[in-house]
Order: C-alpha cells, then sequence, then structure tokens
C-alpha cells in the first residue's frame, strides 16, 4: 500500500497536467493556512483568504509590516504542505489514520470560517465532501490508503510549487512572491529564500519517506 500510494501521488505531480492541476488546489489551501496560523501565532490579526481558480491563493492579515513575526507568516506558506506531510507520515507510519482525518478536517474548517471568496469556499466544502466520505462511509481499508495518499501527495506536491516558483521568477513574473516578500523584510536575496524553501520542502520529503518506508524496508 505505502508503494503503490507513494507511486500514485509522484505520478500526479510530475505528470501535471489537468490531475495536478485540480490536486493543486489541495496544497494551496494547505498553502495559505499555513500562512494563516502563523500570522495568528505572532499576533497578526486574520483578516481573510482567497483561493483562486488558477490554484494561487492570497492570505491577508493586519499587524506590523516588518520584522520576524511578518517575515515568519512569509515563510509559512511554501513550507506549510511539507510540514503537515511530515506530521502526517509520523501518524500513519503508527497507524493513527483517524488523527489525519481529523486533523484534515479541522483544517478545512479553519480555513472555511476565513475564506471571502466563492471559489474559495466551493473548493474548501468539495474537499470537505470527500474527507466526510471516506471518514463516515467509507470502510478501514479504504481510509488507510486515502490517508497514505494524501501524506505521499502533501510531501511530493509540495516541492513542485517551489520549482515552479523559481521558473516563474526566471521569467520575471511572480515580483511579489513570499520570497520576495521576505527579501524585502529581510534584505536577503529572493533566490536565497526559494533554497531555503528547496532545503526545508525536501527534507521534509525525505524524512516523511524514512517514516513511511519503514515498515517496507524493515
Amino acid at each position: 500500500m505505502t508503494l503503490v500510494t507513494g507511486g500514485v501521488a509522484l505520478l500526479v505531480v510530475l505528470v501535471g497536467g489537468t490531475p495536478w492541476r485540480f490536486a493543486r488546489n489541495v496544497v494551496t489551501i494547505v498553502h495559505e493556512a499555513g500562512h494563516a496560523l502563523a500570522a495568528v501565532l505572532v499576533g497578526r490579526r486574520l483578516r481573510s483568504i482567497k483561493l483562486h481558480s488558477d490554484t494561487s491563493g492570497v492570505t491577508v492579515s493586519r499587524g506590523k509590516p516588518e520584522g520576524p513575526g511578518m517575515a515568519f507568516t512569509a515563510l509559512a506558506g511554501y513550507v506549510a504542505p511539507s510540514v503537515l506531510g511530515l506530521v502526517f507520515a509520523s501518524l500513519v507510519g503508527q497507524d493513527f489514520i483517524t488523527a489525519v482525518l481529523v486533523l484534515v478536517a479541522l483544517l478545512l474548517l479553519g480555513v472555511l470560517i476565513m475564506v471571502r471568496n466563492a471559489y474559495g469556499v466551493f473548493t474548501v466544502i468539495a474537499s470537505a465532501v470527500v474527507l466526510g466520505l471516506v471518514a463516515l462511509v467509507a470502510p478501514p481499508v479504504v481510509q488507510a490508503p486515502f490517508a497514505y495518499l494524501l501524506t505521499w501527495f502533501l510531501l511530493f506536491g509540495g516541492v513542485r510549487p517551489v520549482v515552479e516558483l523559481q521558473v516563474k521568477r526566471r521569467r520575471g513574473q511572480a515580483r511579489d512572491s513570499d520570497a520576495d516578500q521576505l527579501s524585502r523584510l529581510t534584505s536577503v536575496p529572493a533566490v536565497l529564500w526559494v533554497l531555503v524553501f528547496v532545503v526545508l520542502t525536501v527534507s521534509c520529503l525525505l524524512a516523511g519517506a524514512l517514516w513511511l518506508l519503514e515498515p517496507v524496508v524493515a
């Protein structure tokens, strides 16, 4: 099961196209949730979350426009899917499948409360419907592969947006990306922040893969 779900998740991320475009909405939800949670943790006032049909998103918070708190808020987005994937890997590796489903439900509820556009509401509710069917209707034999697939997808899917970000930046696009915001906040070149994103997301992928594959290689 671990290898099969991992292979499916990797295929979706690498092949791209329509499957990746739809699945990427999950990454965007977690990305914006990462910004939102970080903002709350540093004492900023969370105002809204918007999710768009091009799989982009915006999280708005109010507070000091500079300093460590703002930098942490900007940093949290791109690493959030990978960190969540790592948390899930630690849970499913110990067969805590229910805990994974509960955490996903809490994340969707938190995002839904703060979403302020129609497409965002639709995306979160659609995700919640899928989760509800798996958690309340599907038997354990389905719940476990779903949790593994979601975990692998977050681990693999957390890396690709970072690569896409740097490709856009090289083309002169995404000038107001999280990396560029961090550059303005810290005077550290944006490309180095992209490198930080790469190191963190790949590290989570490797650590998560070790947890998930341990029963296979043991």
